[in-house]
């Protein structure tokens, strides 16, 4: 489990297509400090199984579906991608529960300027994410904890504050850029568990009140 509070910028050294998948060389530092075969590690927002570490790197396969839900298959060599070790026993926690697990992949619309360094960032989300995100709600963001400041029809917007902005991958984006999304899983959960609930008991906005939504 991550948090989303990026602990590094890691630079791919390179992308290796496999007969099913791929192999990603990633070169950082910080992430590779206690890392071993087969520890976790989050790229962008991917929770992927560290192979061959060593002090200046790491390897990592790429399954087809990881190539397919997420934009780890769009990178080059030089890439610069967002990284975090999981969360330990003793860690305080920041962020919020982020899995590694992507949803999907938003479109990347845009990143103004708001002044002293803060920015606001526009993304275009698929339609069968948009039930799991509410205003003020999580999203991890190419691995970033963020919180939704405003939803408006298929798009969300985040502001960035300087230190996400200096410290993260999402001032090198351009319009049209594919980003991994992660809806909080507590919304899932909850959908879940509505779904079962309508059927049998119909669901009411008295029955909602009742279990605490």
């Amino acid at each position: 489990m991550f948090t989303g509070i990026i602990e590094e910028l890691g630079t791919v050294e390179a992308l290796d297509p496999r007969p099913a998948g791929a192999r990603l060389r990633i070169a950082c530092r910080t992430v590779t400090e206690d890392m071993r075969t087969g520890s976790s590690v989050s790229v962008n927002g991917v929770c992927l199984t560290a192979l061959d570490p060593r002090p200046d790197g790491f390897s990592a396969d790429l399954a087809p579906e990881t190539l397919k839900r997420s934009n780890l298959g769009a990178l080059r060599a030089g890439s610069r991608v967002n990284l975090e070790r999981p969360l330990s026993p003793s860690s305080r926690f920041d962020g919020h529960i982020v899995q590694g697990h992507v949803d999907g992949t938003g479109e990347f619309l845009s990143l103004d300027s708001l002044g002293g360094d803060n920015w606001w960032l526009r993304v275009r989300i698929p339609a069968d994410l948009d039930r799991y995100l509410v205003s003020k709600g999580s999203i991890a963001i190419d691995g970033i904890s963020l919180t939704i400041a405003e939803l408006e029809a298929d798009t969300l917007s985040v502001t960035i504050i300087p230190h996400t902005f200096r410290n993260t991958t999402l001032g090198g984006y351009r319009p049209g850029a594919r980003v991994n999304l992660e809806c909080d899983v507590l919304a899932k959960h909850v959908e879940k568990l509505l779904r079962k609930m309508a059927p049998r008991e119909g669901l009411t906005v008295e029955k909602l009140e009742e279990n605490g939504y």
